[in-house]
């Protein structure tokens, strides 16, 4: 987990002991919803497992709930990244696609307490998750939406996916991986690629007609 935390806060302002405090209370967060899941996870929790004061929490996080929700977005945003990462223009449009999200999955793989986090915690906190899913559901949506939009369909005219249809496809992926948690494949993401990229290039070719 450290090495997915430390990236999740490469980019903040802070510096020095301000942004290791940071880090170190998502990491809190992280371990302690790890090992109590997040309704039975304390302030006191997240503060001993990050060795922080409960004052330095509260110089970054109002409630639990924000903290959460910070370390869901942040790592939301290095899953983006990845996925932007492994789109290359000199690719055919198929190949893209795969590598996409091949590096999506992979992303999510590397660290199964964070996909739990990230696909069943967040929907625990009732409307303020709901509403950061949101976000970072719209944020992926957009992305898809302008990437395949750019591009030919092998050799075919541009796609042009409306923002419902890249929605469509951001929720038939989440509920891939949801479907893999539950079923304890976490650490068989790629599985996954296939049928998602399959979609992906279905809902394209939809957009075509």
């Amino acid at each position: 987990m450290s090495d997915t935390i430390e990236k999740t806060v490469a980019s903040k302002s802070t510096e020095g002991a301000e942004s290791e405090h940071y880090a170190r209370l998502l990491q809190g967060m992280a371990q302690a919803v790890a090992a109590k899941g997040y309704a039975d996870t304390t302030i006191a929790d997240i503060v001993r497992e990050a060795a922080v004061s409960r004052r330095t929490f509260y110089e970054h996080f109002s409630t639990k709930t924000e903290c959460l929700i910070a370390l869901y977005e942040a790592a939301s945003r290095l899953a983006l990244q990845a996925v932007s990462e492994a789109f290359d223009p000199a690719q055919p449009w198929h190949a893209q696609v795969e590598q996409a999200m091949t590096a999506y999955f992979d992303y999510l793989a590397q660290d199964p307490v964070l996909l739990r986090t990230l696909f069943v915690e967040i929907l625990g906190l009732g409307m303020p998750g709901l509403a950061a899913r949101r976000r970072v559901n719209d944020e992926i949506a957009n992305f898809i939406q302008v990437a395949i939009n750019s591009s030919g369909t092998e050799g075919g005219p541009a796609a042009h996916l409306t923002s419902e249809m890249a929605m469509t496809v951001v929720g038939g992926i989440n509920e891939l991986v949801l479907q893999a948690i539950e079923q304890e494949r976490a650490g068989d993401l790629r599985e996954l690629v296939a049928p998602a990229t399959r979609l992906v290039r279905a809902v394209a070719a939809e957009s075509q007609r």
